[in-house]
């Protein structure tokens, strides 16, 4: 299994975990790529139920993207937008945080330097031991 597995099962993991009602956090793990990006898109999107008004995508555990990664996170936003739901992209590393700004998306993507708050330990544990489980299966 790829890394974007684990993006489903730690917003599912979370969003009973969270205090506002409407709130998510999509917490992604490992290196985003080309090779696993249909699956990030296909679980983002799954997170986007109707009872979702803001989805934070904490980027802290991504030790690595790419271009066609980016493009999901710009898909992911313009699906949200279009449902009404707020997108945040959290704690990008140092090198998705640099693929941003040369990409100029830094300034079209609501990101934030800062990790989640309401992430707790516990749930970004059970988010790597699913990737764990998932890539030894």
């Amino acid at each position: 299994m790829t890394a974007s597995y684990a993006a489903r099962s730690a917003a599912e993991t979370n969003q009973t975990a969270l205090g506002p009602l409407g709130s998510t956090i999509a917490a992604l793990y490992g290196v985003l790529d080309v090779t696993n990006s249909s699956g990030l898109r296909e679980s983002l999107i799954g997170v986007l139920g109707s009872s979702v008004r803001e989805l934070t995508i904490d980027m802290s555990g991504v030790t690595s993207c790419d271009v066609a990664v980016l493009a999901v996170l710009i898909g992911t936003q313009r699906r949200a937008r279009a449902r009404g739901i707020t997108v945040r992209f959290a704690a990008p590393g140092h090198q998705v945080a640099e693929l941003l700004r040369d990409t100029g998306l830094n300034r079209s993507l609501s990101v934030r330097a800062a990790p989640t708050h309401g992430l707790s330990t516990t749930a970004r544990a059970a988010g790597r031991d699913s990737l764990a489980a998932a890539e030894t299966a």
